[in-house]
Formats: C-alpha cells, structure tokens, sequence
C-alpha cells in the first residue's frame, strides 16, 4: 500500500476553544472517544499516502459576474468563482463511462508518443477528472448537485465549515458560498470557507485547478481580516495538500499563536511534522493535540505518529476506540479504513477486509477504503475482484497509487492486451504529475515511486534527490534509495534504505527494497533476513514486488 499520511482524516471544525483530554498518551484512556460531530475527510489527494492540479488545456471555469455596487476592483479580482464546467454530456450518460472514455482516449494519445505524451496529458486528464463530475453534478451519491432542498441557501458567514463541508453536497455548499460572498464581498472568514471548499473539492474530485482558487480566496480573506486564524489554518492545510510540508508547518504555528484550540491547525502541525521526518517533534504535537482538541482528526493522527514509530499495538487500540466513539458516517468510514490499512500492513489481510466492508457500509464511495479493499483482495488470492475494485477506483480518481497498482495487477494477470493495459495506467501517472506540478503540487515522491519501477530510473532518481532535499521522512528515505538503485548507485543507496526502516516502522515494500539493495553490495546474509522479514509481514505487498522478492530469495539459497 502507498505510503500513508493523515492529510486524508476528518475534521470536526470545531474550533471554540479546550475540549476534555482523552489522555491517550497516558495509562487510563477512555473506552471510546466520541466522535465529533458534523466530521469531513479532508484529504488533499496523496500525501506520502498519497495524497492533486491545473494544467494545459484544463477545462475553463467561468466566474460570475460582479453585480452593481460589489465593491472595488480587488474585491472584484478576487470574486468567488463559480465552478461551473463546460457543456458536458446530457444527463443519461453514465459518469463512469464519460470518465474511462477520457481516460482511454488519453492513454491511446499518451502510448503512441512517450515522446510527447506529456504535452496533452494534462488537457486529457483534466477532461477524464471533470467528465464524471459533468454528468453527476458533483454530487457524491450520483445525485445532481443542488437537489437536496434549500442546499442553495446562502449560508451565515463562515458556516460552510461545519455544515455543507461536513459531508453534505459539498458543491452545492460552494454554490451556496459563492452566492454569499456577492451579497458580502468583506466576510473574510466566508471566504476562509470556501477556501477550505475548494482543498476538499480538490481530494473528493482529483480537480488540482481547485488549488489555485483556494490560494486567492486565503488571501483575500488575510486582506479583509488580517492574521485571522481560520484563513491561517486553511493555509496550512492548502500546503500540506500541495506537499509544501514546511509551509504547512509555518500557517499551523501562526494559526495557532491565534487560537491554540484549531483542530484543522493542531492536525496539519502534525502532518507536517511527519513528512519532514521529524518525528520525536510529531509526538509531542500529537500528545498536544490530544489534549486540546480530542476527537477523530487527532486520533487516527496520534495513531500513525506510533505506528511510525514501530507501536502498532498502540496505534490500533486508539483506532479502535475511535471507531467505538465514531457515529457520523464519515468517521466511521475513515477509522475503518484506518484499521484497515493497518491490518493490511501487518499481513493480516482477513481483519483488513473486515474493516474496508465496514467502511464501505458507512460510506460506499469512500475511496480509500475501496483501493484497500482491492489491495487485500489481490493479496488474499482474488486477483479478478481486485482489478474490479481498481477499475472503478482509478475511474472516479485517477491518482497514483492505485493507478500503480492497477497496472501491477494487469502485469502480473498477464493476459491479452494487459501489458498495453498497464502501460496505459503508468502514463496516466506522468500525467498526474504533470497536472499536479500546473496546480502548484509537489509530485516528486509520487514520480520517483512510480518511475523507478515503470518509467526513466533516472527521472526517479532526479524526483527523489529533490524531495530528499525538501524532507527526509522515512518514505523520502526509501523513495531515494530505490531510484538509487534501480539506477545503478546501490552502494549509495544502502545508507538510505536502512534508514528507511530504523524508525521501526514496519513496512513490507521498505525491507523489501532493503533487501534487494543489500544483494546488489554483497550483504548476502543481510538480504536473506530483510526480504524473508518482507514476505513474513505481508507476503502479499505488491504482485511484483512479492515475486521478486521470492525469486531473489530463492536465488540467495541455491548459492549458500
């Protein structure tokens, strides 16, 4: 599974001030937590768990047109924009079919010229993200987006956050805000609101172009209002959803010298922490947050930050109180697939698809827990259902890591036209990135994971330099020592991958690379044990990387 960050959990927005410490950290925590109300998944897209962005040819976006008396020229330079697509297919067409549509034709252009290909893939990926969004009107159930009544209804200022956010209709909630902001060009912590609209448009729909418009409306709220905390910790967010780790770190720590009770400020300091690699830093945030702001966000944060640090025992007893307390859908969807994607990690891919069905109950199209679910299935034996899930995954989100594995499983299936088939996901991967860089992403990690596999080693290589240069977490760490490698630099690349896996965190594919990169500089006997370790942890981590790891081991026995 692609490396994890907690950029993806919900927040509860609510911001008022000191909540009862759970005490987590300490011997005598409670039960189960309650979950906060009102909760959103926020994730920006990847993160090291992946997880973006505006490119050429993106589909426009038209704005509305200032009304008479809307204030000054800036106000009117900074006007909320309304979303609105082109012309798309009428409402029978089928969203999924409008979608792979796009996605083959761009695969198609992208296969003939590798050359090329990345002249268009941002026009043609941007088509393939916008199509289903056409035809289903953004509404996460399939429903046309406003059908829900008074969903229209310009809201109070500010109010986006804890309601139409909050796993609503969230494009009829930006809708709603937009309309607002017309009639109130100076409510700043409105335009705090949509900002933090759009960094959610941006995860649910994979539209990256949502980024630059979540960046102007953060700054015109800071010019209404200057210093304000909510637009403060939107800002943090926006930059940890752009990989911009150290910028995430400085607008949580200015947000929180405001209010040292921002559940969004509180959770993005965290992540930020992690993905610079400082984790004995992240610890204390995480204690910190726990016992300020208690609730889901900082939860399944508190829980990663001690898996990392090789404590799985203690990060599945917290995720597991955080389900018993959790009763919105939305949390319940992610602390399942927390637990999910725990137990996943650790092999044990039964409890792992256990806890993807139940966040599927919660929320049927959290995809999250669909890509894990396909991943358990793959390394339960259940290749088929495997592909299917990612099939309908890399449809609604074409993002990189289940694109990724999508092509794996295609490779490793080996029939007719799967090898076409695979090479078709791994060019929409380029693609992404190059989407995600117009849409002021960082994309390296997910460049040197994918290209040092599937693409140019050294353009892996290039990618992992340069966001080892930005950050050195453990999947930084890893990402740079397998594209040393796979370029022909093992010697250089053992430092790397050994200190990938020194923090204790226990990662099937990270001992896996370790091994191999242990081979190539003669530590035969150190190779045995990191890829033995890797298969007895999850001997189904990838369907190359496992076969690989196989064959090598059985390579290193017949030369004992």
């Amino acid at each position: 599974m692609p490396p994890r960050t907690n950029d993806h959990a919900p927040e509860s927005g609510r911001d008022t001030g000191p909540a009862e410490p759970t005490g987590l950290s300490g011997p005598s925590a409670p039960a189960g937590p309650a979950a906060p109300p009102g909760t959103t998944d926020t994730r920006p897209g990847t993160g090291d768990r992946a997880d973006a962005r505006t490119g050429t040819g993106a589909a426009t976006r038209t704005e509305p047109e200032p009304g008479a008396g809307t204030g000054t020229r800036s106000e009117a330079a900074a006007r909320p924009e309304s979303g609105t697509e082109a012309a798309g297919p009428g409402p029978e067409a089928s969203p999924s079919g409008v979608r792979m549509a796009a996605l083959r034709r761009f695969s198609a252009a992208a296969c003939r010229s590798r050359g090329t290909h990345l002249t268009v893939c941002a026009a043609l990926l941007a088509v393939a993200m916008t199509a289903g969004a056409v035809a289903v009107g953004g509404g996460r159930d399939g429903t046309q987006a406003g059908a829900r009544t008074g969903a229209d209804a310009a809201p109070a200022a500010g109010a986006l956050a804890v309601g139409a956010l909050a796993g609503g209709d969230l494009d009829a909630g930006v809708r709603a805000l937009q309309s607002h902001l017309r009639s109130q060009p100076r409510d700043f912590g409105g335009w705090a609101s949509l900002g933090l609209a759009y960094v959610e448009q941006a995860r649910t729909n994979g539209d990256p172009s949502r980024y630059p418009q979540a960046e102007r409306a953060f700054d015109r709220s800071l010019a209404l209002g200057s210093g304000n905390e909510q637009a403060l910790a939107g800002r943090a967010a926006l930059a940890a959803a752009r990989h911009d780790f150290s910028g995430a770190l400085k607008y949580a720590d200015r947000a929180l010298r405001q209010n040292p009770y921002s559940e969004r400020a509180l959770s993005s300091r965290i992540d930020a922490l992690v993905e610079l690699g400082r984790y004995d830093e992240a610890v204390e945030a995480a204690d910190t947050a726990d016992s300020r702001r208690p609730g889901v966000p900082v939860f399944t944060r508190y829980a990663y930050v001690r898996e990392l640090r090789g404590d799985v025992r203690t990060a599945r007893e917290v995720l597991e109180r955080a389900l018993d307390g959790a009763s919105a859908p939305a949390d319940v969807a992610y602390v399942a697939t927390a637990l999910g994607q725990l137990a996943w990690n650790q092999g044990d891919h039964e409890t792992a698809l256990t806890h993807f069905a139940r966040a599927l109950a919660a929320d049927e199209d959290h995809l999250p827990a669909l890509e894990g679910r396909a991943r358990a299935q793959a390394a339960s034996g259940d290749r088929a259902g495997a592909i299917r899930t990612l099939e309908q995954v890399v449809v609604r989100s074409p993002l990189p890591g289940p694109l990724v594995a999508l092509g794996e499983l295609y490779e490793a299936r080996g029939a007719d036209g799967d090898r076409t088939k695979a090479a078709e996901q791994y060019a929409l991967v380029d693609a992404h990135a190059a989407l995600a860089r117009a849409g002021g992403v960082n994309s390296d990690l997910d460049t040197a994971l994918a290209a040092a596999d599937h693409g140019d080693p050294e353009a892996a290589l290039r990618a992992a330099r340069a966001e080892w240069d930005r950050r050195h977490s453990v999947h930084t760490a890893d990402a740079l020592a397998w594209a040393l490698h796979r370029s022909g630099r093992s010697e250089e690349a053992l430092p790397h991958a050994r200190r990938a896996t020194a923090t204790g965190y226990r990662n099937a594919a990270f001992l896996h690379h370790r091994g191999m990169i242990e081979r190539a500089t003669g530590h035969d006997g150190d190779a045995r044990r990191s890829l033995t370790a890797a298969l007895e942890l999850n001997p189904g981590f990838s369907p190359l990387g496992a076969r690989e790891a196989r064959a090598a081991l059985d390579d290193l026995e017949a030369a004992r």
